[in-house]
């Protein structure tokens, strides 16, 4: 008679009830023992525990006896377990050893066959708290470690974490946890041990009820206890392994004990210890879970500064490397971007410049060469925008926080001082404004000062000085004007004086290129027109270096537009001490005579005399100073300019500029429109003839 119509016998004799279920089911288990081949015997344990489910004597049954059936039930189910436990783990002796890995993979399958018994448990009504803790718990781990296979030992200790309440594993967790260590050295612990605290971290963020239990049966202390055990139990254990063990530990204490910084702290520490010694991971699997480990605190809190306050925080920080140090100094700036930090005193930054120094400074590990450029500026501006949220409402600490980054930053090396420097400037010449703006009560402007403007400028020019140095000019002048225009703002004429001497040394001895020098010397035409601090003397030197440096341009036509410019450096609004009409004339004739030197060259050169746009720009700047009452720009310098270009523009040589034609156009339609205007204006432009 076969084994399973035997079964199917059974489970019908169970339904007449004419005999107690557990008698039957007790029979059924004792039949099955004859099946000695392992894998027909798990098969059919297997049916056997399927058509038997919904006939067990649990509470509420329709086949609950008159005695303590629960307990019937459970003996069932467990005794057909540890049977079907021992038929899977004999398998792997079944045949040669050459075909041991098709034998494990053939297990490895059946698996699940073994597993429905625990599922089968958990389903059982009957099976309080009490019974799982007294019986089912220590009878399955009984099993699990007596086994002494790897493969069973694994996957029996997921299937447990996985089908029982996560109310059960918390209340018994000595007797869980103390299972790990008598496990196979072979076994995967890290992975199953950390499903555990995954599961219990959910359950305690499910709801703040079940809080207390968890400190209660002092869950921390007791998975704290059980990792360092089985950390030593296993000596070989990978540094992933380790790793990943306290990760899993630090997200169930931050959910469980979120106030209680020391037990983060002590999860850090314990994995520091752990890691001593071993020098900078570069194991890939191993540094992914150092990330997670430190990226947890900043998802939890979302504050760097919480994470700030953990000791052993840098110290994780310091087992990466270079490449993932980086990678999570990224991760901290994000945090901070993303969630608005404020970080307002000089400790803080100089913490917060420790942990994201791979960022920051230069390895001599790490060639140049080796960074991809679109990285590193990408890195670089993240620098950037984190110094630009450094801020202090107190002058005195805002002052300390620039020189702490000043410190970090200069360290650098030449590719990163072209992007932390000018961020620093700014925040530095935003505390000059705020000084500037308290008054000379709150803040006297003295030397005396604990944090004035002169110290700050004094600090900003060695800076730059050393910006300069590593061969970025352009920049380096760039900022010497814009601390100029600060200092102009303070009144600090030798301050302001002294960054303008700077910016002309750079622009003679260190800038060559052709385009570079006319964006430097429209910049320093633009910032010295604005400076008002100035004496005459200062101011006339400044202006006749400007218009030299203007003149001397490589191409005639950059000579013309630089030298027009310089124009309003002798007519400046509001200011009738900066007045002069007739050296604005002179800007503009001699504007004129490069001009028309331009058209020559081009006539020698090309055969035709070029466009006349230069010719339009300067007579727009006539009529410019010609509003603005300059007495010495009249009708007849600005009629004359008119008849020369239109004679220039009909003149068999001239060249088509559709440009300058529309540019003449509107130019006219200008004039125009101020003759109709009527009354003052349009009586100064009447006598223009268009």
């Amino acid at each position: 008679m076969p084994a399973t119509f035997c079964l199917d016998l059974g489970s019908v004799y169970i339904k007449s009830k004419e005999a107690p279920a557990k008698d039957v089911l007790k029979d059924l288990v004792e039949m099955c023992r004859g099946i000695q081949n392992p894998v027909r015997g798990l098969f059919l344990r297997s049916y056997l525990s399927q058509v038997s489910k919904d006939k067990l004597p649990d509470i509420g049954s329709e086949y609950e006896g008159d005695a303590d059936t629960v307990s019937d039930a459970v003996e069932f189910v467990l005794q057909n377990f540890t049977e079907m436990n021992k038929l899977w783990v004999r398998m792997q002796h079944q045949g040669p050893s050459r075909e041991k890995e098709k034998r494990e993979k053939e297990r490895s399958e059946l698996r699940d066959l073994v597993g429905k018994n625990l599922h089968v448990l958990s389903q059982i009504e009957g099976v309080d708290l009490d019974m799982y803790k007294d019986v089912v718990l220590p009878r399955v781990l009984e099993q699990v470690v007596n086994c002494k296979d790897e493969l069973a030992q694994f996957y029996l200790m997921d299937c447990i974490i996985q089908v029982f309440p996560d109310e059960y594993h918390l209340q018994t967790l000595d007797v869980l946890l103390g299972a790990y260590p008598q496990l196979q050295p072979s076994v995967d612990i890290k992975t199953v041990l950390s499903q555990l605290m995954e599961r219990l971290s959910n359950y305690a963020a499910s709801s703040a009820e079940v809080l207390p239990e968890f400190l209660q049966v002092e869950a921390f202390s007791k998975l704290s206890n059980a990792i360092g055990k089985v950390i030593e139990a296993q000596p070989d254990m990978a540094t992933a392994g380790v790793v990943t063990l306290y990760s899993s530990l630090l997200t169930f204490t931050l959910h469980v004990h979120p106030d209680r910084l020391d037990y983060a702290d002590q999860v850090l520490g314990a994995c520091v210890k752990n890691l001593s010694g071993k020098g900078k991971i570069e194991d890939k699997k191993a540094t992914k879970q150092i990330v997670a480990l430190l990226s947890a605190p900043l998802e939890k809190y979302n504050d760097i500064m919480t994470a700030l306050k953990l000791s052993n925080y840098p110290r994780v920080m310091e087992f990466l490397d270079i490449p993932t140090n980086k990678v999570m100094a990224t991760v901290i700036i994000q945090s901070i971007m993303k969630n608005a930090t404020r970080i307002s005193t000089s400790d803080k930054v100089e913490a917060l410049f420790e942990l994201i120094k791979g960022l920051i400074k230069d390895s001599d590990a790490t060639p140049n060469d080796e960074l991809d450029e679109d990285d590193f500026k990408e890195e670089q501006n993240s620098v950037a925008r984190l110094i630009q949220m450094l801020y202090n409402e107190d002058p005195e600490e805002m002052f300390k926080i620039i020189e702490t980054v000043r410190k970090h930053i200069l360290t650098g090396g030449p590719k990163r001082l072209p992007f932390t420097v000018p961020p620093l400037m700014f925040s530095s010449l935003k505390l000059v404004r705020q000084l500037q703006g308290q008054g000379q009560e709150e803040n006297p402007f003295g030397d005396d000062s604990a944090t004035s403007p002169k110290k700050i400028f004094q600090l900003l020019n060695q800076t730059i000085e050393t910006l300069s140095g590593v061969l970025a000019p352009e920049l380096a002048l760039q900022l010497c004007l814009q601390c100029a225009e600060a200092a102009n703002d303070c009144e600090l004429e030798p301050v302001a004086y002294e960054f303008f001497t700077q910016a002309y040394i750079l622009y003679e001895e260190e800038i060559s290129d052709s385009r570079a020098q006319v964006t430097a010397i429209h910049l320093i035409i633009g910032t010295l027109q604005r400076m008002h601090v100035f004496g005459v003397e200062n101011r006339d030197t400044l202006t006749h270096k400007a218009t030299g440096y203007s003149a001397k341009l490589l191409k005639k036509p950059d000579q013309c537009r630089a030298v027009y410019a310089c124009s309003h450096l002798f007519w400046v609004d509001d200011h009738d001490n900066m007045k002069d009409g007739e050296r604005v004339l002179l800007c503009l004739k001699r504007a004129l005579r490069i001009a028309n030197a331009a058209q020559q060259m081009a006539n020698a050169a090309r055969g035709n005399t070029g466009s006349v746009m230069l010719f339009i720009e300067i007579l727009n700047k006539y009529l410019y100073f010609f509003e603005k009452g300059n007495p010495q720009v009249t009708v007849a310098a600005i009629q004359g300019l008119i008849e020369l270009i239109m004679n220039e523009m009909q003149s068999d040589t001239a060249t088509s500029d559709p440009s300058a034609d529309a540019f003449l156009a509107t130019t006219m339609r200008y004039i125009q429109f101020q003759k109709q205007k009527g009354g003052t204006v349009g009586e100064k432009y009447e006598p223009i003839k268009v």
